[in-house]
Parts: C-alpha cells; sequence; structure tokens
C-alpha cells in the first residue's frame, strides 16, 4: 500500500479505526473481540500501519484489543490513541479534561492498555475550553520529551487552537470528520495544516457508513444505536442523503468499485498528506476498505464527486455540535 505522511509521521494513506470494536455502531450485533483481533490481523496483512483508538472508546475496550492484537507485531504498527474525554486526575467527572495531570495520568493507562512503552501519535480528542491549550501542548512536549509519545496530534480543533498549540509543541497531525458528505474542512482548515506542515486524519470518510451503499433504512438500526438521533439519518434529510449515496455508487460501478471503495478513492485524491481511517470491526469490510487503495478515479469522475449535492442535516445533534471547538 502506498503512504501517507503526517508531519514528520509515515502511514499508510488507509488505516484503521478501532472504535466499532468497543460498540457504537450497536446495530452491527453484538461484540466479538476475537473477530476485532482478527480483523487488525488481517489490516496488517493487507498493508495497513495505522491503527486509531482512544482511551473512551468502551472506555478502555478498544485499547485493550489493540494491545492483544498487536503483541509481538509492535514495530510494524504505528498506533494513534487519545486522551481528554475520561478524567484521571480527581475532582469527579468532567466531560473533556486535558489538564497536565490528567494528560500524565491517561498515558499511563494507555501505555499498560495497548502492551507498549510509546505511542506513536497522541491526539488531544476534544478541546478543552477550561484549559489553555498552551498548558495542554506542554504537557504532551513533556511526555515526547520522555519518550512516552512520539507525536502530537489534535482533533475537532479550530484553525486558531492549531496556531496557538503548533507553537508550543509541533502538532503532526488533525483528525476531524471529511468525507463526500462533510466537507467542512476545505476552506480553512486544510489550507492552515498545508502551510504548518500537518497531516490530516479523516475519521468517519464512509458518513458513518452510509456511504457504503449498505444502509437503506434507518428501522433496522438498535435503538441504542446513535445514529438514530443522528440528523442526516432522520427524517427527510435521510431520504435525501441516500439519493448522495446512489451517485456514488454509480460512479463505482464505471470503475468496478463499491460505493465505499468510490468514496475513500476520492480523499485519497486529495493528497498525500491525508491518511483516513476507516472503522470496522469485520474482516471483510477492512478487505473492501483498503482494496480502495488500487482504484483511481479520472478527472471527470472526480469532477462529479466534488459536485455531489451537500448532504442534509447537521452532521452532529445540538449536544455533540456543542463539543467541537469553532
Amino acid at each position: 500500500m502506498k503512504n501517507s505522511h503526517l508531519g514528520r509521521l509515515t502511514v499508510s494513506r488507509i488505516g484503521l479505526g478501532a472504535m466499532t470494536m468497543a460498540g457504537t455502531y450497536t446495530s452491527e450485533g453484538a461484540l466479538d473481540d476475537a473477530e476485532s483481533i482478527r480483523t487488525i490481523h488481517r489490516a496488517l496483512e493487507l498493508g495497513v500501519t495505522h491503527i486509531d483508538t482512544a482511551e473512551i472508546y468502551g472506555p478502555y475496550l478498544s485499547e485493550e484489543i489493540v494491545g492483544r492484537a498487536i503483541a509481538g507485531r509492535r514495530d510494524e504498527v504505528v498506533i494513534a490513541t487519545k486522551f481528554g474525554l475520561v478524567s484521571h486526575a480527581g475532582g469527579g467527572p468532567r466531560s473533556v479534561d486535558s489538564t497536565a495531570p490528567n494528560v500524565k495520568a491517561a498515558v499511563e493507562g494507555s501505555l499498560t492498555r495497548l502492551g507498549t512503552d510509546h505511542i506513536d501519535l497522541y491526539y488531544q480528542h476534544r478541546v478543552d475550553p477550561n484549559t489553555p491549550i498552551e498548558e495542554t501542548a506542554g504537557a504532551v512536549a513533556d511526555l515526547i520529551a520522555e519518550g512516552k509519545v512520539l507525536h502530537f496530534g489534535l482533533s475537532e480543533a479550530s484553525a486558531t487552537t492549531i496556531r496557538r498549540a503548533h507553537a508550543v509543541q509541533p502538532v503532526s497531525a488533525l483528525q476531524t470528520e471529511y468525507s463526500l458528505w462533510t466537507r467542512d474542512v476545505e476552506a480553512e482548515i486544510l489550507p492552515l495544516l498545508r502551510e504548518l506542515g500537518i497531516g490530516f486524519v479523516p475519521y468517519s470518510p464512509l458518513g458513518h457508513g452510509l456511504l457504503t451503499g449498505q444502509i437503506r433504512s434507518v428501522d433496522d438500526f438498535a435503538d441504542d444505536d446513535w445514529r438514530k438521533t443522528n440528523p442526516r439519518f432522520t427524517g427527510e434529510n435521510f431520504a435525501r442523503n441516500l439519493a448522495i449515496v446512489d451517485e456514488v455508487r454509480a460512479i463505482g460501478a464505471e470503475i468496478g468499485a463499491t460505493s465505499a471503495q468510490t468514496a475513500l478513492a476520492w480523499i485519497l485524491a486529495q493528497g498525500d498528506d491525508i491518511a483516513p481511517i476507516p472503522g470496522t470491526r469485520r474482516v471483510s469490510r477492512v478487505e473492501e476498505n483498503t482494496a480502495a487503495d488500487g482504484f483511481e478515479l479520472t478527472p471527470d469522475q472526480l469532477e462529479r464527486l466534488d459536485n455531489l449535492t451537500p448532504a442534509a442535516g447537521d452532521r452532529h445533534d445540538e449536544a455533540n455540535m456543542a463539543s467541537i471547538d469553532h
């Protein structure tokens, strides 16, 4: 598989997101840790070197599964994990805690669960409105000096926050939602990342599963599947967004690709400083997703995808949108 560059960090240009290995999309059925481990092993066989997780996934379960899967294979993998949505420093639970004591406590737990002595890419999961970003960046800089972390990342951060953090500790990667139906970053964020030499890691590159073309009704979702309250999966918005999927499928048919492969091929065409992390806990899905590396869209096909009708509805519900740094 070809590589992408996140600052000075080199990764496979298609990675693997491990969030669903701890649940989240509950309509996929019961969790199966053995299947999740097989999925990671298959990803490694297919050339994936970039595995993304977080302490909040589970919490802790996703990191534990990744740690079990890479035991004895640590040198083959770039491990990315995240801190800040679990409080370790006392004082009661907080929605976001990126204080220096919390960061230092969080990294120790992640290192233990992942079975490693260093984390390749350590993200602040959400910007903490109560902690100056300079303090958080300084805490990660200390971990880098100790050798426990190699590279610093931010997730869902604004342009102002990125600049402030980068001035304290160089940021290697920004992780934010990006796909054919979520393109907000193109106006301001992507140009800034390229100005500063920061790589970009799109999460949910398949639109929370809708761009796979496998979802035609939300009626089959379990009641605790959070997509049931996502504005893009509800009411008239859902029907309108299915039309986007149909367009993606039609273009994929021209090159013999699935909808998911077409959506990923479009992201890969945006530059070699972009490394999407489609998430799955199924071997068949990781095989399908990684095969996107072998497809190339024509200029006409790229233009048609660029001009798709924008998605209907906000990308998150009101509560989740409020947690995003603007």
